[in-house]
């Protein structure tokens, strides 16, 4: 099982750091969300497509989306940022674009995979709304803390 904590940090420097901590953001004292196999990079770029209207190729080339932060010769974690277009979206959105994203991000291949349904797919847009809306109200970015 991969863990995937979702946290906010002040820049990409803080964030990548968060590797060298033992426990991750969590035991750092980072704001963050705990998702279990939601990856940072396919799973959230379907995600970022159906929310914004675009596709999943357009979403995985958008600046820092799924941008390997830390050290790729690390044998992990690992951490990721988020694109600030998904961030941005993930603020604004309302609870009925959640409801109308979920169906739509369900059915999408990792999701689906996950068998994670549209109930549980609305409680991960959800809880991932809530850290993005509190970063962008402290100027943080949104980053994925990924671990097996």
């Amino acid at each position: 099982m991969t863990l995937c904590d979702y946290f906010s940090a002040v820049d990409d420097r803080t964030a990548a750091a968060v590797v060298e901590r033992p426990g991750g953001p969590a035991e750092s004292g980072f704001d963050v969300v705990h998702l279990k196999n939601i990856d940072p990079v396919v799973a959230i770029a379907q995600l970022e497509a159906v929310l914004t209207n675009c596709t999943y190729e357009e979403a995985g080339r958008r600046p820092r989306a799924g941008q390997l932060l830390s050290s790729p010769q690390d044998e992990g974690p690992f951490v990721f940022s988020l694109s600030d277009t998904l961030v941005e979206a993930l603020a604004r959105a309302t609870r009925a674009d959640f409801v109308r994203a979920a169906e739509r991000w369900s059915a999408t291949a990792e999701p689906a995979q996950l068998r994670l349904d549209e109930r549980a797919a609305l409680g991960v847009l959800e809880a991932l709304a809530a850290l993005a809306g509190r970063a962008r109200a402290g100027g943080l970015g949104v980053y994925c803390w990924w671990a097996l």
